[in-house]
């Protein structure tokens, strides 16, 4: 597998359409993911500042992230996002593939499943629904092989 890091920053391209995303609610305590993300596509470039964007305004800036590259087509070292520049890092043995780590200057840490863009709607929103409960115990590759309900589930990606 061929990983291409851009050391330089470039400005991303704008979203077309609102941020896909879930969170555990605030008023209770995590399980082993905070919630989940479903972009659009592979370009973490063209992704990551709408998300980087709506966590800024939550719970303070966003300074860092770290995904495993196999998900992505590349992993750019800084992202420019709305007046800052969020750093990235890739991590490709030790963080799950459908997972991305997200860190603020609060400080504070988020780990969301990262949900394949081709997924179907449906299924799509049960896995976001899935990884924000609070009582969910199973990794971002766990939810995504057997689905929310505990399936095997095929086709998403």
């Amino acid at each position: 597998m061929n990983v291409t890091l851009d050391r330089g920053t470039t400005t991303p391209r704008t979203p077309q359409a609102p941020l896909r995303l879930s969170l555990t609610p605030d008023d209770a305590t995590a399980g082993r993911l905070d919630g989940a993300w479903w972009p659009r596509s592979h370009d973490l470039l063209a992704e990551l500042p709408s998300l980087a964007e709506e966590l800024d305004r939550r719970w303070g800036q966003v300074t860092r992230v770290t995904v495993n590259p196999s998900h992505w087509q590349a992993v750019p070292s800084r992202i420019p996002v709305a007046g800052h520049v969020v750093h990235a890092g890739w991590f490709q043995q030790e963080q799950d593939r459908n997972e991305i780590m997200v860190r603020s200057y609060t400080p504070r840490r988020l780990d969301l499943l990262v949900i394949p863009p081709h997924t179907d709607g449906v299924e799509a929103a049960k896995l976001m629904a899935a990884a924000a409960d609070p009582t969910n115990t199973r990794t971002a590759s766990d939810l995504l092989a057997t689905g929310p309900t505990g399936h095997i589930v095929r086709g998403t990606d």
